[in-house]
């Protein structure tokens, strides 16, 4: 009998514990999965209801990308939740759902933040490490990074950050494609999704604090010169660029002269680095020397034209063009 019992407890070592393991996981992962479904779909209402759009449960289907009939049973977890409520086809936010919301807006904004200040994660990428994290922590780990970066009102986005108490600061201005022709403005917001546009726009170097001045407008482009360019864009990307007025600026608005222009063996002095400079980057160009009003001398000049050899300070720095063509110079 002893025998017996020794396999039977065997067998069960063997195919029982392991299921137990597996299926306590696969309930981990499945509460996991539930949290960011429920904040993913309650980011969603936040959205449309601060662009005064209804949303409904077809809207929820398709932001999420889920099936209509999953989107319905999420729907009815939400109401249970007491996080929405739901009259005919319109869904809308209660206090506690907004509340919500507006703890994972914060955390993916200050997130953000982090990125662009304290790593060298390429902008193209903080929306998305951003929504990869943003359901990882909670509200103490939130109030700990807001100090740590100085409790910042903006993300790198220009989008306002809520408080730790849910209050959203004002975000003003206009877009782009309502500004007026010969008005000066500087860039305050610049919108990162649809991620294909936003890319298009970061590629024309421009960013929030850039200034420039609106020089034609029709139904179709807007053309302008900025900080370091004369661009066109069509009405579809400059609806995503929020601009406030800066008529202090029209008397002294000129395109500044980049670094990358300055020829072998020219002198001049930096005038600022571009904001689209951040985090670690920005640091070490301010380490080496690169700071407004100091001389800098363009030395050598690599094979192709990229890198260049800068002397500033009495060192000797190279440069590659996608760095020396966001630093101004006088």
């Amino acid at each position: 009998m002893s025998t017996v019992l020794l396999i039977i407890v065997i067998i069960i070592l063997i195919f029982f514990i392991p299921k137990i393991n597996l299926l306590k996981r696969y309930r981990t992962g499945d509460k996991k999965g539930d949290k960011i479904i429920v904040e993913d779909a309650l980011k969603h209402l936040y959205d449309f209801e601060s662009k005064k759009i209804d949303a409904t449960q077809d809207s929820v289907a398709g932001n999420l990308q889920i099936k209509r009939r999953n989107s319905a049973s999420l729907i009815n977890r939400l109401l249970q939740l007491k996080l929405i409520t739901k009259l005919h086809e319109k869904i809308s936010l209660t206090e506690k759902g907004r509340n919500y919301a507006l703890k994972v807006i914060r955390i993916h904004r200050l997130y953000e933040r982090y990125l662009a200040e304290k790593t060298s994660v390429h902008e193209n990428d903080w929306h998305k490490e951003a929504e990869k994290r943003e359901h990882d922590f909670d509200e103490d780990y939130a109030d700990k990074l807001a100090a740590s970066l100085g409790n910042p009102l903006l993300d790198p986005h220009g989008d306002p950050i809520p408080d730790a108490s849910g209050k959203m600061p004002l975000n003003e201005g206009i877009l782009l494609s309502d500004a007026e022709v010969g008005k000066v403005y500087e860039i305050c917001h610049v919108e990162d999704e649809p991620k294909e546009i936003y890319a298009q726009i970061i590629a024309q170097k421009l960013f929030p604090g850039t200034k420039l001045k609106i020089l034609e407008k029709d139904d179709h482009r807007i053309s302008f010169e900025s900080d370091n360019d004369e661009s066109i864009l069509a009405p579809v990307l400059a609806a995503n660029i929020t601009l406030i007025p800066r008529e202090d600026k029209a008397d002294v608005f000129r395109i500044n002269r980049l670094l990358s222009s300055l020829n072998q063996g020219e002198i001049s002095r930096i005038k600022e680095i571009s904001k689209a400079i951040r985090g670690l980057q920005r640091r070490r160009l301010l380490d080496f020397g690169f700071v407004p009003g100091t001389e800098i001398k363009a030395n050598l000049v690599g094979l192709g034209g990229d890198p260049v050899a800068y002397e500033v300070r009495g060192t000797v720095v190279a440069l590659r063009k996608n760095i020396s063509q966001h630093i101004y110079i006088e």
